[in-house]
């Protein structure tokens, strides 16, 4: 059983960490910056595809998680000081809307709203783990005692579930098959609370809004960033998961039968590889005696040239691409070009003929049994 789990996570993990890792290293250097980005899409990609059972494909885990760790990754990289009041409830509030739009989600209530923006929420905290393990936050709680700001920022994802939800909830209600008509009182208590607390920690300095303001710059830094970035970001976050999920998943799905047509595909693809590198290195041995025995017959071949030269050459030949340094001269290097380019053509189209003559019934007989299904 842990076998059969452990497996496709580690593969939706993988192909997540693929996407996202050389996203956030193109915008940091920083190493907690990329990981805080790696885990949190690895946590919601990898808990979306458990959660949905066999109604979820991989491939949805993957989606998602990717926009999630990219979205944290850009945030995180591209911000300085104080990020946490713009990272928390923005990247959860993105998460939240592309699992509310999916197209099988059950979420017909405020009540499964805010259920599934907790679930985000505890799986944003634990993929936040190793990045806050990177950044020295665990170090710091431990120094400055368990009531600290940097606790706050250890669990910020749950804490958030309620400013999330709330508006998260009044933004799906019109959505078929809803049956509240008005959000929870437990729920706007919970929102007022939170909004009431960091109104507070801000008057009180223990956010960094709050140092240095009194009286109506006070009062503006709160309400700027409780209005702003406390409920605009988030909306606009929230709304954009939710439209570009809608709008991706009819178009990607027919990735989730892509390994259908890649087991029959298989074989074809790697024996056009096979015939096609052939022909480069072939040509490759060509190029090089032409040059070693008809010294000049290639223009900008430096001296001592090897084997590596000439398969760089002979790959982009192949391609029909012109190669940065080295071109014929002579006229039997030209007649060797020539021939080379029309054995390439040659083989791509023979071999496609003759695969697409072979596997023909076989993509039609998975394309009639998808239509069933």
């Amino acid at each position: 059983m842990m076998n059969r789990l452990i497996l496709p996570a580690a593969r939706i993990a993988a192909a997540i960490a693929v996407f996202v890792a050389p996203f956030g290293y193109a915008i940091t250097g920083d190493h907690a910056d990329v990981l805080m980005g790696v885990g949190g899409g690895i946590g919601v990609g990898v808990g979306v595809v458990f959660r949905g059972g066999s109604r979820s494909r991989p491939w949805i885990g993957v989606l998602i998680g990717s926009i999630v760790g990219m979205a944290i990754a850009l945030f995180a990289g591209g911000l300085s000081g104080d990020r946490w009041g713009l990272i928390g409830p923005s990247t959860m509030a993105l998460a939240v809307g592309l699992v509310v739009g999916l197209e099988r989600a059950s979420i017909s209530g405020y009540r499964d709203v805010t259920r599934e923006t907790f679930i985000v929420a505890v799986l944003l905290t634990l993929g936040f783990f190793p990045a806050h393990v990177a950044s020295g936050i665990l170090l710091a709680v431990r120094e400055s005692g368990f009531f600290s700001l940097y606790t706050l920022i250890l669990v910020l994802p749950v804490f958030l579930t309620p400013w999330v939800a709330l508006p998260a909830g009044l933004l799906s209600h019109r959505r078929e098959g809803w049956r509240d008509r008005r959000p929870p009182l437990l729920l706007i208590l919970g929102v007022a609370a939170l909004t009431a607390g960091f109104a507070l920690m801000m008057a009180t300095g223990v956010l960094v809004e709050g140092r240095g303001h009194s009286g109506l710059s006070l009062a503006l830094a709160i309400g700027y960033s409780l209005g702003i970035v406390g409920l605009v970001l988030p909306v606009g976050a929230f709304l954009l998961g939710r439209s570009a999920i809608t709008w991706l998943q009819p178009r990607l799905g027919v990735y989730g039968h892509l390994a259908d047509y890649l087991r029959v595909m298989w074989v074809p693809i790697g024996g056009f590889a096979v015939g096609y590198l052939t022909i480069i290195v072939l040509f490759a041995g060509f190029y090089g005696m032409l040059e070693r025995f008809s010294p000049g017959a290639f223009s900008g071949v430096e001296s001592g040239a090897g084997i590596t030269d000439w398969l760089s050459f002979s790959f982009f030949t192949a391609l029909g691409q012109d190669f940065l340094t080295v071109s014929p001269d002579s006229v039997g290097a030209k007649m060797l070009v020539g021939v080379h380019l029309i054995l390439s053509a040659g083989w791509v189209v023979v071999l496609f003929a003759a695969v697409m003559t072979s596997i023909g019934p076989k993509l039609e007989r998975i394309a009639r049994r998808q239509g069933v299904d």
